[in-house]
C-alpha cells in the first residue's frame, strides 16, 4: 500500500505563485512514477505533470509547461509541485498520484495511477 498525503493549496491572486506537496508512505516511494492531476468543477480530471523514479524525465501538459515544475526527493518520500505565473483557469482542485513499476497505462491517464492523495484545493482569483 502506498498513501499519499497533499498540501500546500490556497487561495492566491493571478501571477502568484504556490508549491504543493505530496507527502508518500507505505512503500518504496522512489520505484513510483509520481504524477499530478487536477479537476475543476464540471470539467473531468486532466493531466498537469509527472516525473519517473529518477526525476530527471519530466513531463508536462501544454497548459502549464514553462510555468508549472514538478520534482520529487525520494530520501524524503516527497513529491513537489511548483506553480508559478498561475491563472484564473489553473482553480481546481489538485490531486497527487503514483504509479506503480508494474502498472501498465501510459503516465498522463488517471487510470494508470494505483494510488492517489484526496487533493487540495486551489483557487486563483484575478
Amino acid at each position: 500500500q502506498v498513501q499519499l498525503v497533499e498540501s500546500g493549496g490556497g487561495l492566491v491572486q493571478a501571477g502568484g505563485s504556490l508549491r504543493l506537496s505530496c507527502a508518500a508512505s507505505g512503500r518504496t516511494f522512489s520505484s513510483y512514477t509520481m504524477g499530478w492531476f487536477r479537476q475543476a468543477p464540471g470539467k473531468e480530471r486532466e493531466f498537469v505533470a509527472a516525473t519517473t523514479w529518477s526525476g530527471v524525465m519530466t513531463y508536462y501538459a501544454d497548459s502549464v509547461k514553462d510555468r508549472f515544475t514538478i520534482s520529487r526527493d525520494n530520501a524524503k518520500s516527497t513529491g513537489y509541485l511548483q506553480m508559478n505565473s498561475l491563472k484564473p483557469e489553473d482553480t481546481a482542485v489538485y490531486s497527487c498520484a503514483a504509479k506503480s513499476p508494474y502498472s501498465s497505462g501510459n503516465y498522463s491517464h488517471p487510470r494508470a495511477y494505483n494510488y492517489w492523495g484526496q487533493g487540495t484545493q486551489v483557487t486563483v482569483s484575478s
